[in-house]
């Protein structure tokens, strides 16, 4: 009877587990990697906005420095951006194309309450994770033009995940000076 119920449960496990790993798409190589390290910066970019009192949104350490919603309104656009100048169109609501920084500007500059900034940071995320799953890796040493640099697709994928740990270190500074702990440190 034992090892019925155990084959039983097994069998369950299976069933169920099975749904969830399709929904998680995975890759190998460089793009993996990146898409590892971006959840995890994820994890944490979230983690801190939904710390932080509303209060603390507008709080900037200085004059012409942006305050803490405006940085995870900047994280958000460009989780938008980077990917459009690689081509992949962003939803159609933030108004952001590959071509125009100042679209990119024009979306950060919305006025948004604190759960409408949050919500943003995850889609755009999601956004961003998507766009990195689908991308091939036959395009990776594709030439890109990037505010008149020259570079690759590798090298714009790895641009936007050092743009995310900057502004990562920058919202835990801004935490630490609100007298909010991030919650994987406590």
């Amino acid at each position: 009877m034992r090892s019925t119920t155990r084959l039983a449960t097994f069998a369950l496990t299976l069933t169920l587990a099975s749904p969830l790993a399709a929904q998680a798409p995975t890759r190998e190589g460089l793009m993996g990697d990146l898409l590892k390290d971006i959840g995890e910066v994820q994890t944490k970019v979230v983690g801190l906005a939904k710390a932080m009192p509303a209060a603390s949104y507008d709080w900037r350490p200085g004059k012409t420095v942006r305050s803490t919603g405006e940085t995870l309104m900047h994280i958000a656009a460009d989780n938008y951006l980077l990917p459009a100048m690689m081509g992949i169109a962003p939803p159609a609501e933030t108004g952001i194309n590959g071509k125009e920084y100042k679209t990119a500007v024009a979306f950060e500059k919305k006025t948004l309450t604190r759960d409408q900034i949050i919500a943003e940071v995850e889609k755009s995320f999601a956004f961003l994770k998507t766009s990195m799953t689908s991308f091939p890796d036959a395009k990776l040493d594709g030439p890109l033009d990037v505010f008149g640099q020259k570079s690759t697709a590798r090298g714009m994928w790895i641009t936007t995940a050092t743009h995310l740990h900057e502004h990562l270190g920058q919202l835990i500074a801004y935490a630490r000076s609100n007298n909010v702990t991030p919650p994987w440190s406590k």
